[in-house]
Parts: structure tokens; C-alpha cells; sequence
């Protein structure tokens, strides 16, 4: 298993869309809320991820394709 530190902002358009359950449900990635601050036009989340490599860089891309802004934290991807 790997490892994975990130900080997702959320445009306006995505703030009530199940973007983490998603990411969850179909990348079977087990992801732990650290720190969260979602307003009406913008949200932002820093999120530990675990699950394999592919998975994790599978996830990044999906959210990516939806307009997720992905910063990774603390050096990338551990494991």
C-alpha cells in the first residue's frame, strides 16, 4: 500500500458533489479527512489517501478530469 498527502480546493460547482465518496467507491482508495474549511463558493480539504500506487495515481487523475485543484503534501507519494 501506498501513501498519499493532498490538499483539494473545490470550485463552486463541486461543493455538494460526493467528490471524495467517488473517489473511494471507485478507486478503492481509504481516505482520511485532516483538515477541511468548505464555504458557498469554494472548499478545500487536505486528505490522506492510502491504497496502491496505480490506484492513488488513478484517483488523482479522475480528480483532476472533474476540476479538482490537487496539491501534493509532504513529498509525494510514500510506500
Amino acid at each position: 500500500m501506498a501513501k498519499l498527502r493532498v490538499k483539494l480546493t473545490f470550485p463552486e460547482e463541486l461543493i455538494k458533489e460526493p467528490v471524495i465518496y467517488n473517489l473511494t467507491k471507485k478507486f478503492d482508495i481509504v481516505t482520511n479527512i485532516r483538515r477541511a474549511n468548505v464555504e458557498a463558493k469554494v472548499g478545500w480539504v487536505v486528505l490522506e489517501m492510502d491504497a496502491t500506487e496505480e490506484a492513488l495515481k488513478n484517483g488523482l487523475r479522475y480528480l483532476d478530469e472533474v476540476g479538482v485543484q490537487v496539491e501534493q503534501l509532504d513529498g509525494g507519494l510514500e510506500g
